[in-house]
């Protein structure tokens, strides 16, 4: 899975009819460097993911990509290569908390 910030939405409307009707967001990668780091920095490149748990703008979110995505879909046929899959509350690093959720 990949921890990823949402930065906004995408909206396209001719697309597969299989992803119609799904909601799509544009995010923004993060990583740790190392448990050492203390802190996530954000990635240089965006991805498309589509949002089957009602992320928003500014979370911080799971993203299953490839074959894994699919069958975070309805229909595990869907042609998708990235699936929001939770809603982050929490980021610790090396027992330093490094995120938390707005209330």
């Amino acid at each position: 899975m990949i921890l990823a910030k949402v930065e906004g939405s995408v909206v396209a409307t001719k697309k597969h009819g299989k992803i119609t009707g799904n909601k799509l967001l544009l995010v923004r990668p993060f990583t740790a460097d190392s448990p050492e780091a203390g802190a996530l920095r954000a990635g240089g490149s965006t991805l498309v993911a589509v949002d089957q748990i009602g992320a928003g703008e500014g979370e911080m979110v799971l993203v299953a990509q490839g074959s894994s995505a699919r069958l975070g879909m309805s229909d595990k046929d869907s042609p998708v290569d990235a699936v929001v899959v939770g809603i982050v509350d929490t980021v610790d690093i090396g027992k330093k908390l490094v995120y938390r959720a707005s209330a």
